[in-house]
């Protein structure tokens, strides 16, 4: 049954969500250090991310994929420098207050941010074609329903990590006071700036 490909996009896009990566370092930071909005704003934005891909590889677009994958070179360059950037700031951010109101443009910025590190990785894309092509979605493509529930389970698996995250997150926000949300920036930055530089040291490779 085509609602099957719902169930299996769920799996799929909680499966990949769920490693700790840089996207996952920075989620953690905002929503112990800005609060739960600013965390599921964040994981919202690497969730539409990889629903992108997951389009891309489900609805078998292959001049897509290629032109991404050909362009990696230049999409790592800027996500490895975007994330160096994002370390630094954030080691030297200093701890919002508990009270901190959130705007809508702040809200953006971090949507934004994480759809953005999301996307430079365009090998993710790859992944998805793989995981689809062993699920037998490649020999389905033609069915757009199936294709489309595919990608809308892979959204839907993701979200409920990242909600999960700032959900846990934001329930233990209170434990934190000033002195240990430095510690959290600085742990934080300190690894994403290292996420940065390990991207930046693959380009020669």
């Amino acid at each position: 049954m085509e609602i099957g490909f719902l169930a299996k996009g769920l799996v799929i896009g909680f499966c990949i969500a769920v490693p700790v990566g840089p996207i996952g370092v920075l989620c953690i930071r905002r929503t112990l250090a800005e609060g739960r909005a600013v965390g599921l704003v964040s994981g919202l934005g690497a969730a539409t991310a990889d629903a992108t891909y997951a389009a891309i590889a489900g609805f078998g677009l292959t001049s897509v994929s290629a032109l991404l994958v050909g362009q990696q070179f230049w999409l790592r360059l800027v996500g490895g420098a975007f994330l160096l950037y994002l370390g630094v700031r954030t080691f030297a951010a200093r701890p919002a207050g508990r009270r901190q109101e959130v705007n809508v443009r702040g809200l953006f910025g971090a949507f934004a941010s994480t759809l953005a590190l999301t996307l430079s990785n365009p090998l993710t894309v790859l992944s998805f074609a793989a995981i689809f092509a062993g699920l037998g979605v490649a020999s389905t493509v033609h069915n757009h329903t199936a294709a489309a529930l595919l990608v809308a389970g892979v959204f839907v698996g993701s979200m409920v990590w990242w909600v999960a995250v700032s959900v846990g997150g934001g329930s233990t926000r209170s434990r934190f006071g000033p002195a240990a949300l430095r510690w959290v920036n600085r742990i934080a930055g300190l690894t994403i700036a290292g996420f940065g530089i390990a991207a930046l040291a693959t380009l020669g490779g």
